[in-house]
């Protein structure tokens, strides 16, 4: 944990009391004492400090400053075929530390159905793997979650629309012949779509629905990745290749 996230119901007069998980992190793995300052930031708002003020039991006390904004919103969108719900956890945690604007949850050919009944789908409880990757990487906001159990409608209906302003549209697949590189040219600061499948792969069905709308297959070599490996390095892949072109 690189950061005490704060909600903003919790602040009164700068300050915030603290239980629990935060509380237990500062005591014991910072071995916070009063008058240290620990680095916090506001849930969809500003970065700053916390001067711890009052260690009493379970309770810690913060007088906090908010000063800074938090790193930019990669310009990245992730596609993502559902994968185990224990599996998926990991992944939204990889995806919010590396930093993605929306992540889509979409249903394919080769998804188990049971995952859509998983009490982490039916429920949205997405809040708690993505604060585990933002107390990572320093950041305060929650990337955009959506789920869309039919895959049909979310190619024809919903992807055109949210690819008006994306010119980069990626579909990471075995069998695509070409590498991110050559298929990501001209990426810089475009926005761009990267699409996941499943741990089989996507069908050739929804291949070619996706290259109906303009995504370029490629892949990552002869190597077929789990999807919780699969997705930090794509997107580490993506961040480098912004940085190189």
């Amino acid at each position: 944990m690189n950061l005490i996230l704060l909600h903003p119901e919790e602040l009164s007069d700068h300050h915030v009391t603290l239980t629990g998980r935060r509380a237990e992190h500062i005591r014991k793995i910072l071995r916070g004492a009063i008058g240290d300052s620990v680095r916090v930031g506001m849930l969809g708002g500003l970065l700053g400090s916390g001067c711890i003020r009052e260690m009493t039991g379970d309770r810690i006390v913060l007088q906090v400053q908010l000063t800074s904004e938090p790193p930019p919103f990669p310009p990245t969108d992730l596609i993502l075929a559902v994968p185990r719900p224990i599996m998926l956890k990991r992944v939204l945690a990889q995806a919010a530390s590396l930093g993605v604007s929306r992540i889509f949850l979409l249903n394919a050919n080769r998804v188990e159905k049971s995952f859509f009944s998983s009490t982490l789908i039916q429920n949205n409880a997405f809040t708690e793997p993505l604060l585990l990757g933002l107390e990572q990487a320093i950041d305060t906001r929650l990337p955009e979650i959506s789920v869309h159990p039919r895959f049909r409608p979310f190619v024809e209906d919903f992807l055109p629309e949210l690819l008006a302003d994306c010119p980069i549209r990626l579909l990471a697949h075995p069998e695509g012949e070409r590498s991110m590189a050559k298929a990501a040219q001209g990426l810089h600061n475009q926005r761009a779509v990267l699409a996941i499948g499943p741990e089989g792969g996507w069908v050739d069905f929804e291949v070619q629905r996706f290259k109906e709308q303009g995504f370029t297959p490629f892949s990552l070599g002869p190597r077929i990745l789990r999807v919780d490996t699969a997705v930090p390095a794509l997107l580490a892949q993506l961040s480098l290749l912004r940085q190189i072109t």
